[in-house]
């Protein structure tokens, strides 16, 4: 059985070698939608019989490994100096440093290494991420696809 849980996060950042506008600042309102497999629960009395999880347990843990990280802060590539040297003039300003291009394909695949170990198999059902989808926009999304 699969389950797809979706949220949404704001943040900024650029693709510094990019031949259009996307070589700007700018920022998206993103969603991920965090898709697992598993079997469904039917030990009776228990808080998740007939589900493969909580859905507010899959939102807690994409929150705290990975949205409330990547909300509202500029997601930037290390090797883009000169846009790290500026946001390190800021003071308490919210940035995360990837050693990738923050592209909608390599934050797709960042999220699903962040959480794939977080979702293994806590209800003794097989349960396992498969899929990271990361829209960038309503219409351009990226899948990493567990292989």
């Amino acid at each position: 059985m699969l389950i797809t849980r979706r949220l949404e996060f704001d943040a900024g950042h650029r693709i510094p070698n990019h031949n259009s506008q996307c070589r700007h600042l700018h920022g998206h309102r993103y969603a991920i939608e965090i898709t697992l497999s598993g079997e469904i629960i039917k030990t009776e009395g228990q808080s998740e019989q007939g589900m493969v999880m909580d859905f507010s347990d899959v939102k807690r843990i994409a929150q705290e490994k990975l949205v409330n990280v990547w909300d509202h802060a500029f997601l930037v590539y290390r090797g883009d100096k000169q846009v790290c040297d500026f946001l390190a003039t800021m003071p308490d300003h919210k940035t995360v440093v990837f050693d990738v291009v923050p592209t909608a394909e390599n934050l797709a695949q960042t999220a699903f290494e962040l959480l794939d170990p977080a979702y293994q198999d806590s209800y003794g059902n097989h349960l396992k991420l498969e899929r990271i989808r990361l829209f960038e926009t309503p219409n351009n999304w990226a899948d990493c696809v567990r292989s």
